[in-house]
């Protein structure tokens, strides 16, 4: 595979002098997170700014990993490098319309036998996750019933679209869900982490876990924003036999959670 360059960034990279693989492997950067050790290898996280030639800067995350390898269907012995599979994943977003990171460089080479990875995204500069407590109940950004229902409609069309094409992205936590409030009081949703994302030839279990993965990680959400947001999702004004199946299987695995919670607490 030749490296990739995302439209309008090679130039942006040579101005820097980072315009190639080894220039880039080679960039002395702070982690931004712990390298993470894995079956003998390593995959690690950075934050770099480049100049502008016009002025200004930009924010971007580099990646690199060596010998750093996930399962995979193709490749079920050895696996396939993480970002190599996130880097298609994200490119498989593009190409349906998902919003998602912009792919900045992708490159993967063989030194000395060891197998080395690239992946550098664009910093989403103003994003939050969902995670963020201006996203928790009376947090500044959810504390009203018309910011959560433009946050559930805007969340439902991604998601909607994302199982149209029954990709399933199987970590849809809300550490995972990026949004933006724009100027014009809309909302921008940008979903990352997309190494474990599949195709599943089924588009009930797509939709299944990935609502309820969403739902078991969104724990403070009541139980009647639960039902709001899987309204919306399905775009019904009552739950039809179907989604009864679905809001019941959520609510039960809200409920275990909740116990478990309550049951570790009094200890």
């Amino acid at each position: 595979m030749t490296d990739f360059f995302g439209e309008s960034w090679e130039a942006l990279l040579r101005f820097n002098k980072l315009d190639s693989f080894d220039k880039l492997w080679q960039l002395e950067a702070e982690w931004f997170e712990e390298p993470n050790q894995r079956r003998g290898g390593w995959s690690g996280v950075s934050r770099i700014v480049l100049l502008r030639p016009e002025g200004g800067e930009v924010g971007l995350f580099l990646k690199r990993q060596e010998n750093h390898f996930c399962g995979s269907f193709f490749h079920p012995i050895r696996g396939k490098l993480t970002f190599e599979r996130e880097f298609k994943k994200i490119r498989d977003f593009q190409r349906y319309q998902i919003p998602a990171l912009e792919p900045v460089f992708f490159g993967k080479k063989i030194v000395n036998g060891k197998h080395r990875a690239i992946l550098m995204t664009k910093e989403l500069e103003g994003f939050k996750p969902l995670s963020d407590p201006d996203y928790a109940p009376h947090g500044a950004l959810f504390s009203s019933r018309a910011k959560r229902k433009l946050l559930f409609s805007t969340l439902a069309e991604v998601m909607r679209k994302m199982h149209a094409h029954n990709i399933q992205h199987n970590c849809f936590y809300l550490k995972h869900i990026f949004v933006k409030e724009q100027e014009d009081g809309l909302l921008d949703v940008r979903i990352i982490d997309l190494e474990k994302a599949r195709w599943h030839p089924l588009k009930s279990k797509v939709i299944q876990r990935d609502l309820n993965t969403l739902n078991r990680h969104a724990i403070d959400w009541s139980l009647t924003d639960r039902m709001r947001f899987l309204l919306i999702y399905t775009q019904e004004q009552k739950l039809s036999a179907h989604s009864k199946v679905i809001w019941r299987n959520i609510a039960e695995r809200v409920n275990r959670k909740r116990s478990r919670k309550e049951k570790q607490a009094k200890r």
